[in-house]
């Protein structure tokens, strides 16, 4: 590395991952007093998964405009945009009074927080060589492990003093203003912006952009869509981030509710139990993003396995643990917010590591909205798993169903192709479109 070169691309990072975990206090704020929030609205388990759902139906359909947008008018101004309205929706939750306007904040919050996700990725793409890609991509990830386990303390906190879940959200304004004032001050769309302001060096530059597959690499290829949505690999890691995203949030929308049901928690003590596992996924994606990088040079797959794999017995277990049982159940809590996170640097760094620069937002978008479609249908799904028997709730058959989506992950991380693709690697890969581009 060149000597005295700066290092601004770890001051991006650091806002970018500042930014999105107020994205994750927003949207975790619903799942913590979800228990609450259906006691006071009178909402059944069924309507509260689909009402958790829609957000994730909005959010999937947003990853589509927000990849393509990023690409086109730059990551910067649609992270901007998502902010701006994402904090407002959050504040107004907290005037809700029935089911309707639960439904309608849901599919704002979905759909504003939907355009955050693919622009942070395209600027992390912007800012960071290969070399640094799983470690900054598992960085970056870390905002869904630090954002669900701090919020949970500090909301249940700010809602027990109040004797109320409502003046949370208003609360949640601040931090929302904070990342607007940060991301417009200390982020561009790519380094070449920053050099013009004096902020970071020519050979900071020169070294983010040494060996990037440059956009002759994609000539020929009728756009970032045409070029990603040929590659049959493509298709085959979306459907193992639809099975990643499903257990992430299937687990995450109903585990306080899991823990105040079933176990008979109260709001203080749920609160922390639900904040444990999202600590170990702190530890769990820094490693993941340091073992991608460092001992398996740029490779997701052994990664990828270790998390699946290892999360299926996990997973299923979880929902079998007898009541009263306290040191099984954070035994487990701990096994599972390790390893269901494990998979996330080495997951989201993939499309990095894969497809030229270029595309890289609308290969996030496209894959990450059909991921997410996986977050729609879990906690819907898992919402009906639920059973109530002689008075007491049940989440065994919730737990079994995210083991069988670990596994369908695991067979696909099994054949998945980590080459990096060009234009000319694709079409000598595919007899088809040889064929179709003479």
């Amino acid at each position: 590395m060149v000597k005295n070169m700066t290092k601004y691309r770890w001051t991006v990072l650091i806002v970018l991952w500042l930014v999105y975990i107020i994205n994750y206090f927003d949207r975790t704020a619903v799942l913590t007093f979800l228990p609450l929030i259906r006691e006071e609205l009178h909402i059944s388990a069924a309507q509260a998964g689909f009402a958790t759902s829609l957000f994730f139906f909005a959010y999937a359909i947003a990853q589509f405009t927000g990849g393509w947008l990023a690409d086109r008018i730059g990551p910067k101004k649609v992270m901007y945009i998502a902010i701006c309205t994402f904090t407002f929706v959050t504040f107004v939750t907290g005037f809700i009074r029935n089911y309707t306007h639960f439904i309608l904040t849901r599919l704002g919050l979905g759909f504003f927080e939907g355009h955050h996700f693919s622009p942070s990725h395209k600027a992390v793409a912007n800012w960071f060589p290969k070399e640094e890609k799983g470690r900054a991509t598992s960085f970056f990830s870390t905002t869904w492990a630090v954002g669900p386990a701090i919020f949970p303390v500090v909301g249940t906190w700010i809602a027990a003093i109040y004797g109320s879940w409502r003046p949370v959200f208003y609360w949640l304004a601040v931090p929302g203003i904070i990342g607007i004032l940060i991301l417009w001050y200390f982020v561009a769309d790519k380094p070449e912006d920053m050099l013009n302001k004096g902020r970071i060096s020519q050979a900071e530059v020169d070294y983010i952009n040494a060996g990037v597959v440059s956009e002759e690499s994609t000539k020929g290829s009728q756009g970032g869509l045409a070029f990603v949505v040929r590659d049959l690999h493509f298709w085959l890691y979306s459907i193992m981030l639809f099975a990643n995203l499903a257990i992430y949030w299937g687990s995450t929308t109903w585990i306080s509710s899991y823990l105040y049901e079933q176990h008979g928690f109260s709001l203080k003590t749920m609160g922390a139990l639900v904040s444990l596992p999202y600590a170990l996924a702190f530890v769990a994606m820094i490693l993941g993003g340091w073992l991608t990088d460092n001992v398996f040079k740029n490779k997701c797959r052994p990664v990828l396995l270790m998390s699946y794999v290892v999360s299926i017995p996990v997973l299923f277990f979880m929902g079998m643990i007898p009541k009263g049982n306290i040191p099984m159940i954070i035994t487990l809590l701990i096994l599972m917010g390790f390893f269901v996170n494990l998979s996330f640097g080495a997951v989201y760094a993939y499309p990095q590591i894969r497809y030229p620069k270029e595309v890289v937002g609308s290969a996030v978008g496209l894959s990450n909205g059909f991921g997410q479609f996986g977050s729609f249908v879990a906690p819907l799904i898992a919402g009906l798993l639920i059973k109530e028997i002689g008075g007491k709730v049940s989440y065994t058959n919730v737990f079994i169903f995210f083991a069988v989506l670990s596994l369908l992950a695991a067979v696909g991380a099994i054949l998945l192709s980590e080459r990096p693709l060009t234009a000319e690697k694709l079409h000598t890969s595919n007899p088809a479109l040889r064929v179709s581009s003479r």
